[in-house]
């Protein structure tokens, strides 16, 4: 191996070694500086009156430096607090109004020459107000992280001390604290030396490590809760109904800082503030961090990020916009289908600048793969070259989606998240391969992906009569029921609700039992296949609605009432059943996760990621990098009558789709906004069908059967049960879970030695009549060979010092011009270039 590397080392230096693509330098940015005077046009205060109300209370400001040009500049932390209010409350440097006695009077604010007040009013500081526990007390321990997964929130607790998981069952914790421990945990008569207090602040021994200090509000609120004899509460008390953050997005320079405030509204009414209570977390932390007081600080890259805020069971976010300038770059982009429109926005609202349009012959191979996974022929290459129509690019995309590759490439994609998979089991072979085959003339013939949902989720009989009834088959318990259809049809990761409360979406466990009751009819009986003895001793699983059946609410231990999500408690009468109404909800035009899910996913499938990332993650707290874009794509799909051939036709014809995948100085760095192609890896399937593409042999599967119609291409197996090495070690997926993130993308080592050193690679490069056999017995001169090995590889023909290098390598092999031309082979197949769609 080592001499054969050495031998081609002037070829191997011409090409891109396999590799992931290599990432922009950040490039360091200096802070952005602070408005001056004469800049500023006003002043703008959040609160616009500030009510404390007891001495726990506390307001967080927010002050806005209004700029002339119109920008918003955050100047809280900067600004000068005075006024007549020395004896009513005091104003942190960060902005935090604290009471200290009651009276009312003007909070003067200035700042580099702007001036401006907001009244105050303080009330209770001389009166002891009752405390709450679940809204006080509890998301003290979630903000600390005592009640995490990892700590005294785990099933099993932690030393003997369990909370219940991130504050979600507040009833356990105030049992576990008050009642157990032998009420060393709470001392009312002597508060300072409760467990809760001491080992919390490090005064005991405490495996966690300090959690507040004995200055802190947390403490004080704690202790004065446990002095007031450790109250839960009034039937009465208000509850928790939605939190709301101020501002909610704002345009930051990068190297800035933002702060927001966060507001509890209440069943009453009533709201408070609760910034320094709030949990707060950056989806995007090389975009913008935040910290434990809502202050937000943007880094050196652009883009956008979400910071999630969470208290109790309620979520909101704060969205930081940061642009890469603040004064944009100017640009024209042609406007080819509804994505470039929205795209555009999106740019300039970031000052990136697009990369140019892709070279042709980049565009051919890219759309050939992403659209059938399949590599294009010379033929193909050099008829599209040939070809000099204006609209012939559109022209390639309709061809390619009426291809016969694009039904098999795109039936193996759902056949993935639908878990068309054997296990093992020889006997299901039949249902796998009618489900293939269903999913494979439902792409070709274009139903309507409406149509395909419901056959999936409401299919009854066997693979005989109706082949989607596999996916019925195939899970086993309501939950995975429940788990699969929102994750492939809604976009959402339900799991955690089975058990508590989505600790970053607003879904609850009534909401995921109401899910799942629609599937608590489903049955399942064995059926011999036939009277005679043979068909007697062989079952068929036929799938029917029984005319009852119920499911168990593990929250409320009661029957879990029908209820899809979002939507009102329905009443099905027996008899009926629940799938079908389940799936009128499911594929009604007005669902607002149905046609956005299946949106992002074929997004994603274009463009290595997708709007929302990760695709099937799509919650309040993790938003769509671009949701003009996506809510667009999601109405022409329903507009379109849910053609998944339009969807296909409307991404890639846009011109964002067609971009270069040549970074510019402004879009280098990004990585959500899709203002350049990103490079992505092959997939298993795709990778293997181009070695043997490449090389000129015929796919080779165990258990694969042998007459005319079985699959010849690795993109057309029916399910997971063909061993294969290559594949596996590709990262291709063993269908287990409906998530797309089984099927591994990232290059490794093994992957690299095999394609460098195997004996699978070796026999496809030597074969007799393989594509080396067959060159060097051709009498054609060597250059137009090595440009045919190039436009198969790569979609295009060698470079000047590519093909010199090339020629020069089989002049070495003059006597055996057959292992030259292995050798050039078998380093094209070891490129970036030939590895990756770019």
């Amino acid at each position: 191996m080592q001499l054969l590397i050495l031998a081609l080392i002037p070829l191997i230096a011409t090409l891109s070694w396999a590799s992931e693509p290599a990432k922009p330098s950040v490039t360091p940015v200096t802070p952005a500086p602070l408005p001056q005077a004469g800049e500023i046009a006003r002043l703008d205060v959040f609160p616009a009156k500030v009510v404390l109300k007891g001495l726990d209370d506390a307001a967080q400001l927010v002050v806005t430096a209004v700029l002339k040009n119109g920008q918003e500049v955050d100047v809280t932390g900067n600004c000068q607090y005075s006024g007549n209010l020395a004896s009513t409350i005091k104003v942190t440097p960060l902005g935090r109004a604290i009471p200290v006695a009651n009276g009312t009077g003007s909070l003067s604010i200035s700042f580099a020459g702007a001036q401006t007040a907001v009244p105050v009013e303080s009330t209770c500081c001389d009166q002891i107000l009752p405390i709450n526990f679940p809204n006080q007390i509890v998301p003290i321990f979630t903000k600390l992280s005592c009640n995490g997964g990892g700590c005294h929130g785990k099933a099993s607790g932690q030393n003997g001390f369990k909370l219940g998981l991130l504050g979600f069952d507040p009833e356990l914790d105030f049992n576990t604290l008050v009642k157990e421990g032998r009420g060393r945990r709470i001392m009312t008569d002597s508060p300072d030396a409760s467990l809760l207090l001491t080992k919390a602040t490090g005064t005991v021994a405490h495996g966690g490590g300090r959690k507040m200090e004995p200055a802190s509000d947390e403490y004080k609120l704690v202790r004065r809760w446990i002095a007031s004899g450790s109250p839960y509460g009034k039937p009465t008390d208000p509850v928790l109904k939605s939190v709301s953050v101020h501002p909610s997005r704002r345009v930051m320079s990068r190297q800035s800082r933002q702060q927001f405030a966060v507001l509890a509204h209440y069943s009453d009414g009533s709201s408070e503030d609760i910034t320094r209570r709030a949990q707060y977390e950056s989806n995007d932390t090389e975009i913008a961090t935040v910290d434990a007081v809502g202050l937000v600080r943007s880094q050196n890259l652009s883009g956008e990020a979400a910071i999630m805020v969470r208290f109790q069971d309620q979520v909101s976010t704060f969205r930081a916009v940061v642009p890469v300038s603040r004064e944009p770059k100017p640009f024209t982009f042609t406007e080819n289908t509804l994505v470039d429109k929205h795209a555009t926005a999106r740019w300039r609202e970031l000052g990136l600048v697009p990369s140019d349009l892709a070279a042709d012959l980049v565009f051919l191979r890219r759309a050939h793969l992403d659209i059938t996974g399949s590599l294009p022929s010379p033929e193909q290459v050099l008829a599209f070259v040939a070809d000099q129509s204006a609209d012939k690019r559109s022209k390639l995309i309709d061809n390619l989606v009426d291809s016969p590759e694009y039904s098999y490439y795109f039936a193996a994609k759902w056949a993935d998240i639908l878990r068309v998979k054997r296990g093992g089991d020889a006997a299901k072979a039949q249902g796998t391969f009618a489900f293939h085959g269903w999913l494979r003339d439902a792409m070709a013939r274009d139903m309507p992906y409406d149509q395909i949902a419901r056959a999936v989720i409401a299919g009854t009989g066997d693979e005989s009569i109706h082949p989607p009834v596999m996916w019925t088959k195939s899970l086993t318990g309501v939950e995975q029921y429940v788990d699969d259809t929102a994750q492939v049809f809604l976009g959402l990761r339900l799991t955690c609700a089975q058990c508590h409360h989505h600790p970053y979406e607003k879904w609850s466990q009534d909401d995921y039992w109401g899910l799942a009751a629609f599937f608590g009819r489903i049955g399942k009986k064995e059926l011999a296949l036939g009277a005679d003895e043979a068909n007697q001793a062989a079952k068929r699983v036929v799938v029917f609605s029984q005319k009852n059946g119920s499911v168990t609410n593990k929250r409320t231990q009661k029957v879990a009432e029908f209820k899809p999500l979002d939507g009102k408690p329905m009443d099905i009468a027996p008899g009926t059943d629940p799938r079908s109404l389940l799936a009128d909800w499911l594929t009604g035009k007005d669902n607002p996760f149905f046609a956005r899910a299946v949106a992002n996913r074929y997004w994603a499938h274009f463009f290595g990621k997708g709007i929302v990332d990760p695709l099937d993650d799509m919650r309040l707290t993790n938003p769509a990098s671009n949701p003009a874009l996506l809510d667009a794509l999601s109405k022409e799909l329903v507009d379109k009558g849910f053609s998944l051939k339009h969807l296909v036709k409307t991404i890639c014809k846009s011109r964002t789709y067609q971009l270069s995948a040549e970074p510019n100085e402004t879009n280098k760095t990004d990585k959500q906004n899709f203002a350049r192609y990103y490079p992505k890896r092959l997939s298993a399937e795709v990778i293997y069908d181009a070695v043997c593409q490449v090389t000129a042999n015929p796919a080779s599967f165990g258990g694969v059967p042998s007459d005319a119609n079985s699959p010849r291409r690795a993109i057309m197996l029916p399910d997971e049960s063909f061993s294969s090495y290559f594949l596996d070690v590709f990262g291709r997926p063993q269908r287990i879970s409906a998530c797309e993130c089984e099927r591994v993308g990232e290059a490794n080592l093994a992957q690299a030695l095999h394609l460098l050193n195997s004996d699978e690679i070796q026999a496809m490069l030597s074969r007799a009549n393989g594509r080396a056999d067959l060159l060097a017995k051709d009498k054609r001169a060597d250059a137009e060979k090595i440009d045919e090995l190039f436009l198969r590889a790569f979609g295009r023909p060698a470079a000047a010092d590519q093909k010199q290098a090339a020629l020069a390598h089989l002049a070495k092999h003059e006597k055996d011009k057959k292992v030259g031309y292995e050798n050039i082979i078998w380093a094209l197949l070891n490129t970036k270039e030939f590895l990756f769609a770019q």
